[in-house]
């Protein structure tokens, strides 16, 4: 049942994806309709999220955001699914990446880079990415696994197609200390927007008009394999077509304070989205988690985050 399932899913969507765009635009403009005008899809999360992130902004303003968010939802799965039969000359003129020179800079002289990026459209297509490189350096990304097992198949597939290597979260401190034996420079990008578990809260920081607890591990991986920082800057210029920036945070990570990087990364996330709302994921509930219930709930003993006496 499972294979039927993922190969009833990868013919669907390679069918799919031989649509031009104009026709699988008209399908998200449908999906728009259903999504957010009939189903109101995570529509109370969204408001929440976007009322306390901008304050300054009234109800108008809040309310256009909203919309344009729907309307790059709708065209994010489309332009995913897209991503199944696109070519490599295809995905090069919908999405530009710039400042390329300085990534390649670090890989030939041996330096690995850490590449921070968030939930911004179209984060799949940025798999992209190592049709830009001079082929030096081994690129990949963070990945999390997906619940349903088909889907989970699906998207690594996907995922992987221009060469990036999917490395699971459980894997990653491995997999660059491994590479880094076999003087093998890599280039890695951390989608670090996420809520982190409550074991993982470390370091808490203010993001978008909110006290955020923040994950800290790429700064951790960074330090200890001396790679580069980086922040991938994400910008639509048009429906369909983005540009990439890659801006440079530091190449000597073991001389910024601990955090340093993640209170920068953070900052220049928040100008990103603030440059163009529309393209976060404001349907995530990002700030369930707050440093009240932390400080009531736990307690950090050695370092490592631990539930207070009678909190289990």
């Amino acid at each position: 049942m499972k294979k039927l399932l993922y190969y009833t899913i990868y013919i669907v969507g390679y069918a799919l994806s031989l649509l031009p765009f104009w026709i699988l635009y008209g399908i998200s403009d449908v999906f728009y309709a259903i999504v957010y005008k009939a189903l109101g899809y995570r529509t109370k999360v969204v408001r929440n999220n976007l009322s306390s992130s901008f304050p300054e902004k009234d109800a108008s303003e809040l309310k256009d955001i909203e919309k344009r968010f729907y309307h790059c939802l709708c065209d994010y799965i489309v332009e995913t699914i897209k991503m199944m039969s696109m070519s490599k000359a295809k995905i090069r003129r919908h999405m530009v990446f710039h400042g390329i020179e300085e990534i390649d800079r670090c890989v030939e002289e041996g330096q690995s880079v850490a590449v921070y990026l968030g939930h911004l459209f179209n984060w799949e297509w940025i798999t992209s990415f190592p049709l830009w490189t001079n082929g030096k350096g081994h690129c990949g990304q963070l990945y999390h696994s997906l619940e349903n097992e088909s889907f989970d198949i699906f998207f690594l597939k996907l995922r992987q197609r221009w060469g990036a290597e999917c490395i699971a979260l459980t894997d990653i401190l491995r997999k660059t200390v491994e590479y880094k034996q076999k003087q093998q420079p890599t280039v890695i990008g951390y989608i670090g927007d996420q809520v982190p578990h409550w074991n993982n809260i470390h370091h808490w920081c203010q993001f978008l008009n909110h006290d955020t607890p923040v994950m800290t591990g790429a700064e951790r991986i960074a330090k200890k394999n001396d790679q580069a920082l980086f922040y991938m800057d994400i910008e639509r210029v048009k429906r369909g077509y983005y540009k990439v920036t890659m801006q440079p945070i530091t190449r000597r990570p073991k001389e910024l304070k601990e955090y340093e990087s993640v209170d920068i990364y953070f900052q220049m996330l928040e100008q990103n989205i603030r440059r163009q709302p529309e393209l976060w994921l404001w349907s995530h509930n990002r700030w369930k988690r707050t440093r009240e219930e932390f400080n009531e709930r736990f307690e950090v003993v050695n370092g490592k985050v631990v539930p207070k006496e009678g909190m289990e």
